[in-house]
């Protein structure tokens, strides 16, 4: 049998509770917030897939936040897409597509890369390294045995990047056309990004 005093002992353990379980989810929900900040990147939520029509599109129209002050837009060519889309792929994530890597296989067994980029928001997060090995496993499912790419020879932080995936770096004189040297990227397969 209870006492008299029992039952406003018993409401105000109770209410008790209920509010320490309150703050206890309020810090939670606070912390969540500090967590998923807009500047970080959760990798585990970004999807390599093949590129869409649509993709391409996306990519184009947001320019600017892979390719900052350079347009670039006429590289962008839709026929990569529609035509070796097994081997153009892109970053998805919820916030929409953080990169991209265009690219194709030759009949001598040369996987190109014909432009790879990260979104603003994206760099310094392994993101780049990631396109490139899918990249580098859809090129060798058709048949490559090596990677090649080109950039222009002022792309210094291109060349820096493609170097620290174990390609040799070759500048060569008219590569595109009379006075445009580039630099000219090569490298067997299989690619190991953690080399």
């Amino acid at each position: 049998m209870v006492g008299p005093g029992w039952w406003p002992y018993h409401a105000w353990s109770v209410w008790a509770f209920a509010w320490s379980v309150w703050a206890f989810a309020r810090s939670v929900w606070a912390f969540a917030r500090y967590v998923r900040a807009p500047d970080m990147i959760a990798v585990m939520d970004i999807r390599i897939v093949p590129a869409r029509v649509a993709d391409f599109h996306q990519v184009v129209t947001d320019h600017p936040r892979y390719w900052g002050e350079r347009d670039l837009r006429a590289l962008h060519l839709l026929a990569l897409v529609q035509e070796f889309g097994s081997t153009c792929l892109v970053a998805r994530a919820e916030d929409g597509i953080r990169g991209y890597v265009f690219g194709f296989v030759t009949p001598d067994g040369t996987g190109y890369v014909h432009l790879i980029a990260t979104r603003d928001d994206a760099r310094g997060t392994g993101l780049g390294r990631r396109l490139y090995a899918a990249f580098a496993e859809a090129a060798e499912r058709h048949g490559a045995r090596q990677l090649k790419a080109i950039t222009s020879i002022e792309n210094t932080g291109s060349i820096a990047f493609h170097r620290s995936l174990g390609f040799d770096a070759k500048i060569v004189g008219d590569y595109n056309g009379p006075g445009r040297d580039m630099a000219v990227f090569h490298r067997d397969l299989p690619l190991d990004v953690a080399e």
